[in-house]
């Protein structure tokens, strides 16, 4: 996530020719802070959800009262236990106050996501349970956020309406990695724990957060060095042909690789190989590849497997 953040910003620099480097440090701070409060509005929405099914349930119980007939209701979804406790969570709640986050400009999307939810087997499954168990609500609540939530367009929607609204950014194009640390928390979470179960923290350290930093501040001082050991190692190509988010990876893997040598170059070259498969063209990371191994190949910054 923090060399994802760092491309986004070094992105983002050169596309505002006024920002200055230390600005761009404030927006890569400011990023890391929409990402976490996205995960606190992910983790949320558990609660959103169950609370929605609650009401359906109201109001078909209403009508069932009005028109004489016997109406019985299936709650293990709305009154799931894990869903009350990630609610009363401490730490959430202490996201959410201080950050000014709710669901309000997004509960449109509560209705469809309970509708597409009804249609799946896992879900059909758990309510056909005579008395489901707090670990076969997590085993639900996994799958919704492993299988339903990730690449959906009504949540992706949702999010970017509440990007606007409470002054976020990159909610949409973070979303299915922000879903799997929400499945990473479900796993943890136990019963015992009650509100104060953990939750997971915005950096496993503070040296994760001066590794963004530096490397972003980095990035933007070396840039000529690092494009002309690009452009001396190009055949048959010139700068101006490479796409400009190769350039950016490019430039951003150059600089962990010639900075931090206390990371492995082949570490580094395979998170920039997979960032490239995300986030640039189809055949780009071939490229990528072949520039990096042609430029540390060269320099012997390290020894490649033959």
């Amino acid at each position: 996530m923090v060399r994802t953040k760092v491309m986004q910003c070094l992105f983002a620099y050169y596309q505002d020719g006024d920002k200055t480097v230390h600005q761009s440090r404030k927006d890569l701070l400011k990023s890391f802070s929409d990402t976490y409060n996205l995960y606190g509005m992910l983790l949320s929405l558990m609660d959103e959800l169950s609370t929605y099914a609650g009401e359906q349930i109201s109001e078909a119980e209403n009508r069932a009262k009005a028109t004489h007939r016997v109406y019985t209701a299936n709650r293990h979804f709305a009154e799931s236990r894990l869903s009350k406790q990630v609610f009363s969570n401490h730490a959430l709640r202490h996201l959410m106050d201080n950050s000014h986050l709710s669901w309000d400009a997004g509960m449109s999307v509560m209705s469809t996501l309970m509708k597409q939810l009804q249609e799946k087997d896992y879900y059909r499954s758990f309510m056909q349970l005579s008395a489901p168990t707090y670990e076969d609500e997590k085993g639900l609540w996994k799958k919704i956020y492993s299988d339903l939530l990730p690449d959906n367009e009504a949540l992706v929607e949702a999010l970017e309406e509440m990007e606007i609204s409470l002054d976020q950014a990159n909610w949409s194009t973070d979303l299915n990695v922000v879903l799997s640390y929400v499945v990473k928390t479900i796993k943890r979470f136990s019963e015992e724990s009650g509100a104060e179960q953990e939750l997971l923290q915005m950096f496993d350290s503070e040296d994760e957060l001066h590794f963004g930093e530096q490397l972003l501040e980095e990035a933007i001082n070396r840039k000529q060095d690092l494009m002309d050991k690009v452009n001396a190692h190009l055949k048959n190509w010139d700068m101006e042909r490479i796409a400009y988010m190769d350039q950016i990876i490019l430039q951003v893997a150059l600089t962990e690789i010639y900075v931090f040598p206390e990371i492995a170059a082949e570490v580094s070259m395979n998170e920039y190989i997979e960032l490239t498969k995300e986030y640039s063209g189809d055949k780009s990371y071939l490229f990528v590849n072949g520039i990096l191994e042609e430029i540390l190949r060269s320099e012997k910054c390290y020894k490649l497997a033959k």
